[in-house]
């Protein structure tokens, strides 16, 4: 009976512990021999309130210890020998709860009161008041109730650290393996990214210096540095701060394609629908699909123009790359790269679809679309 986590099976496995014992109180009461009095029906009703009582013992705890001692007490006045089982059950669910010092006081309560109860029954003397009250509620059992609710209360507390210490540990690691990729990356890329920055700077200067025309290849190499050193810099301080924030977007789509068309690309960009805010991972997705595709397009397709359309559509954003390279159905299909593979894993995050294949017509295309979270 655990604080905190309920649910419809523990609720139903607790109604049916209270009727089993209120249905076991009744039948003792029943069988059992006492005194016919005005006071019987008053009896079945505290033994059968006692017993209903338990259904609540994991919602509140401390009430039930009280209703159900209360009941106890009640029916031992009323006549009737039965044990206080339904108290016993409300002690460990009050331990289990942590409840100790209440418990321990009501049931140092009840204890006290149980012969007093007794001698209202009508019992001669108090040494036959004392020995109906010790059978109606041994010291053993109550101390083992106890003890059992504390033990199992110690052990769900352990279970609980313990799985909290996991999940520590786990977020630790996960850190610890950031920051070990970032050093990776800083160690082997950062150097030989600025080595051709500076060296596509330098020949561009000194082009424009002896008044020479400056190559478009040569521009897009310098473009494409400055880039690659951007983006890389946002990527390092993404994985060491854990920023979710995203340094590229949608609202970048336009410059990926600009940059596209000093490779010599006549790249397009169309947007169609009503534009809305999205999400940033959405728009982080959407970015990283276009520059993926377009790099494509640019390393292994012999395209001469190429085409992206996003559409923002009610319930979600659409976004479709076409190139008229040489690839068709006939093709043979090579094997799924890795920037293939990263685009595929970031739209399945989102609960998307992403379709990567030639055209019956000539020319390849990249479809995706990205269901819109109206939260974001």
């Amino acid at each position: 009976m655990s604080t905190g986590r309920f649910g419809v099976r523990a609720g139903v496995r607790d109604g049916v512990i209270a009727v089993g014992v209120a249905a076991a109180l009744l039948g003792t009461g029943v069988s059992g021999q006492h005194p016919a009095t005005r006071l019987d029906v008053l009896g079945y009703v505290l033994l059968a309130v006692g017993g209903l009582a338990l259904a609540a013992a994991r919602r509140a705890p401390v009430p039930v210890l009280v209703v159900t001692g209360l009941c106890a007490l009640g029916y031992q006045a009323a006549g009737f020998d039965v044990p206080a089982v339904a108290y016993l059950f409300a002690v460990y669910a009050a331990m289990r709860a942590g409840h100790r010092a209440v418990t321990v006081a009501a049931s140092v309560a009840v204890l006290a009161t149980l012969p007093l109860a007794a001698l209202a029954s009508g019992l001669d003397g108090t040494g036959e008041a004392f020995a109906q009250a010790r059978g109606a509620l041994e010291i053993a059992w109550l101390i083992a109730a106890g003890a059992a609710g504390e033990a199992l209360r110690q052990a769900e507390r352990r279970a609980d650290e313990a799985e909290r210490t996991r999940e520590e540990t786990a977020r630790r690691r996960a850190d610890e393996e950031r920051l070990r990729i970032a050093r990776e990356l800083h160690d082997s890329l950062t150097h030989q990214i600025s080595i051709i920055k500076v060296q596509s700077e330098v020949a561009v200067h000194v082009a424009r210096k002896r008044g020479e025309q400056v190559p478009e290849a040569l521009l897009a190499i310098q473009e494409a540095g400055r880039e690659a050193t951007r983006e890389l810099r946002a990527t390092l301080e993404a994985l060491r701060d854990d920023d979710t924030s995203p340094p590229r977007g949608l609202g970048h789509v336009p410059e990926l394609v600009e940059r596209s068309r000093l490779t010599g690309l006549d790249a397009t960009l169309t947007i169609e629908g009503q534009q809305q805010d999205v999400s940033a991972a959405v728009g982080r997705t959407v970015y990283r699909i276009v520059q993926e595709s377009l790099t494509n397009i640019a390393r292994h397709s012999d395209a001469a123009t190429a085409s992206v359309r996003i559409d923002y559509r009610p319930d979600a954003l659409a976004v479709r790359i076409d190139d008229d390279g040489g690839a068709t159905p006939a093709t043979a299909t090579p094997s799924p790269g890795v920037g293939l593979l990263g685009m595929r894993e970031r739209v399945t995050v989102l609960g998307g679809r992403l379709r990567a294949e030639p055209r019956g017509e000539g020319g390849f295309t990249v479809q995706a679309e990205l269901p819109l979270d109206r939260a974001s």
